[in-house]
């Protein structure tokens, strides 16, 4: 007798795999439409997307194209249930004199109150894409191209499978990746990008680079990629007007009052917050470029170190507290604007951050100026007609 025990079977069929659940699935109806589509998708929120979307857009209508436009997924919402419509489209719609509504235009306002709603359930995905497909039909009708805002970053959707990737293979697009690059690790997410897009991906475009890493972007990471088969169709400097607000901007969006006005003009692009003693502080403030530094109007000595740090261009004093009449003196003379709001340090730190962060310069003149640095540092004829 064999001491090996006999082998039991198992009749009832193996568990499938995720990749096998996925190919099961039935495929959803795409868009129907002669128009040539190009999706512009990003590696993550302001990045210089809806400019260089738009830019393209007005690029190609100069050249005799009928285009059109629409941004999916609707995310610069001034409202978490999403009330607020993304400015975006309609920012689109004024530039490209589209006649549109924007419930077409914007399908989906995937606001925080959305997501929540689809994890319970109450979002059906095929409904959703096929909403998707409707509205863009419907844009696209008559036109030679259709350009696609992707949302936020790429994989946003995610949760009701519309994904940038998912929505260009619903509507057949070929699909733009506008990046960003500070450290040599970011190449790693524009590879996991080019591997989420697949043969859809036509090429990259990097956008707001800084001096410093300009070379290094050009010298080593773009033939870098391009010896993978990526197109790299522009490297796009950093431009200050583009990546920053001016002070007076940052005032009307946190509803400031300006206690001293003389540099109002001033580009302000980072915030440091003043939360430790003076003489720590200048330290931190030398090291600064132009920053608004943060810090509670009863700060005397953070106002006064501030204004000694050549990189500061504004005080945003929080609590409602005013400054000393040698402080407002002082900033006057040095040219230095002072804000003062009623909220406190750490909401006004998060306000300040996402007026920067959601680019309140984004209006005709930053879409121009787009325009002359795509034409100066990409190839926008292959950006247009890339396969």
């Amino acid at each position: 007798m064999s001491d090996t025990e006999p082998t039991q079977t198992d009749d009832s069929e193996p568990e499938p795999t995720e990749t096998e659940r996925t190919s099961d699935r039935e495929p959803r109806p795409g868009a129907e439409t002669d128009a040539d589509t190009l999706l512009v998708s990003s590696l993550a929120e302001s990045t210089g997307k809806t400019a260089i979307t738009l830019a393209l857009a007005q690029i190609a209508a100069e050249r005799g194209d009928s285009v059109g436009y629409m941004k999916p997924k609707g995310t610069r919402l001034e409202s978490n249930v999403g009330k607020t419509m993304d400015q975006d489209p309609m920012l689109a719609r004024n530039l490209l004199d589209l006649e549109a509504e924007m419930h077409d235009l914007e399908p989906i306002v995937y606001s925080p109150t959305f997501i929540e709603q689809a994890m319970r359930g109450r979002e059906n995905p095929d409904e959703l894409s096929e909403r998707v497909v409707e509205a863009f039909e419907t844009l696209a009708d008559g036109r030679d191209r259709m350009f696609v805002e992707g949302g936020g970053e790429y994989e946003l959707g995610g949760i009701v499978d519309l994904t940038d990737a998912d929505i260009a293979e619903l509507l057949d697009a070929r699909v733009i990746l506008v990046g960003n690059y500070a450290v040599p690790r970011d190449v790693d997410h524009v590879l996991a990008a080019v591997d989420a897009f697949g043969d859809r991906l036509a090429g990259v475009v990097f956008n707001d680079v800084a001096d410093a890493v300009y070379d290094t972007l050009e010298t080593d990471v773009a033939p870098f990629l391009e010896a993978r088969g990526i197109d790299v169709f522009g490297v796009v400097p950093s431009e200050r007007t583009l990546s920053g607000v001016t002070v007076s901007q940052l005032a009307d969006e946190l509803g400031a009052t300006l206690l001293v006005e003389e540099g109002a003009d001033t580009y302000v692009e980072r915030f440091s917050v003043g939360a430790m003693g003076a003489d720590s502080a200048l330290r931190h403030f030398r090291r600064t470029k132009d920053a608004a530094v943060i810090t509670g109007g009863d700060r005397a000595e953070i106002h006064t170190a501030a204004l000694e740090a050549p990189g500061v261009r504004c005080l945003i004093l929080t609590g409602g507290h005013r400054p000393s009449g040698t402080i407002v003196g002082r900033a006057a003379e040095k040219g230095v604007p002072i804000l003062s709001v009623q909220t406190d340090t750490l909401t006004t730190v998060e306000r300040a951050e996402d007026v920067v962060r959601s680019g309140r310069t984004r209006d005709a003149e930053t879409v121009e100026q787009m325009r002359a640095l795509l034409t100066d540092h990409a190839a926008v004829e292959s950006v247009l007609n890339a396969e």
